[in-house]
């Protein structure tokens, strides 16, 4: 399992002193802290070995990824989830390791942006419970009729559930028959008011779905599979709270994106803390196409998906369009 939540920081500042170079003062900048806490932080660092001359690396294999991946794609923080001994497959633990990370990141009087998936609701089914009466839980996207518990009102209600928060539910359906129904249903006071309202949140939370039919949008009923093909074949690369993006992280321009009722992208963008978690190792290129257009400022992935991301950061291509 990656490194602690609360002990991260002590990661960070010795990365950014030991491996960029930068001096206290601009480790104490970058991370909003004191120099006094820089310090404090570097001298931790020591004597827990997670600076040694010859066993840092070793010992601390999954974090030097994350920094890397950080680095890499300009990403404030990433959570590098390694196999266990107990649990050998890395996967099974993100949701683990995501709900802690997220509890670390909600703070009281926050409105806090849910979308939809498996992931999601894994993660809320794992969520210990906290008492944030002031916070509200509001859900991104439209919803589904399909019988899923990880519909995006489900999502949203559990976690406020887990958070003992205020939950806002979308009232509204993920997609409609034609593009007129969703402008009419958009310029309603309660879903424009709602929907403007996006971006105002602190923090957003969603993972990226997959342009197959293995897609959450195909398994509940939004689309057919064919049809998904189609959007494929026109450059759809993933899936951002029920909306299609192409490879560079931009709103795909066709009817289905047309008929969605969602948060704007611009308003998504608008977070500042956005937190993408990724528990399948076959999400490369949706994943890839989140972060080139700026979908994603916290990270949460297995060993192996930092690896491929490494690897593929290392293209000219990409590290152009990330």
């Amino acid at each position: 399992m990656a490194i602690r939540a609360t002990d991260q920081i002590i990661h960070k500042a010795a990365w950014l002193y030991y491996t960029h170079g930068l001096r206290q003062d601009e480790v104490a900048k970058q991370l909003g802290i004191s120099r006094a806490s820089v310090a404090m932080y570097l001298r931790k660092a020591r004597d827990t070995g997670i600076v040694t001359i010859s066993t840092s690396t070793q010992l601390f294999s999954q974090d030097v990824l994350a920094r890397e991946v950080e680095d890499a794609f300009g990403l404030d923080t990433v959570w590098v989830v390694s196999p266990e001994r107990d649990a050998p497959d890395a996967a099974a633990e993100v949701p683990v390791v995501a709900a802690s990370v997220f509890l670390e990141l909600v703070q009281r009087g926050q409105r806090i942006g849910v979308a939809w998936g498996r992931t999601v609701y894994s993660m809320a089914d794992v969520m210990p419970f906290a008492d944030l009466q002031d916070v509200t839980v509001v859900q991104l996207c439209g919803n589904l009729g399909a019988p899923y518990s990880y519909r995006p009102d489900q999502c949203t209600m559990e976690i406020a559930r887990r958070l003992n928060a205020k939950g806002l539910n979308f009232y509204a359906p993920l997609v409609l028959s034609s593009e007129r129904l969703a402008q009419e249903l958009r310029d309603e006071p309660v879903i424009r008011e709602q929907l403007a309202s996006v971006a105002d949140c602190a923090l957003a939370l969603y993972s990226i779905g997959t342009v197959d039919e293995d897609s959450h949008v195909v398994k509940c009923g939004a689309m057919s599979p064919s049809e998904v093909h189609a959007l494929r074949d026109n450059g759809a690369a993933g899936v951002v709270a029920g909306q299609m993006i192409d490879r560079h992280g931009k709103l795909l321009d066709c009817d289905y994106n047309r008929r969605v009722i969602s948060a704007d992208l611009n308003s998504i963008r608008a977070i500042r803390r956005r937190m993408v978690v990724i528990q399948e190792d076959s999400k490369l290129e949706p994943l890839l196409a989140a972060l080139a257009g700026g979908l994603c400022s916290h990270l949460v992935i297995t060993a192996e998906m930092a690896r491929r991301l490494l690897a593929r950061a290392a293209k000219p291509s990409v590290r152009a369009s990330a």
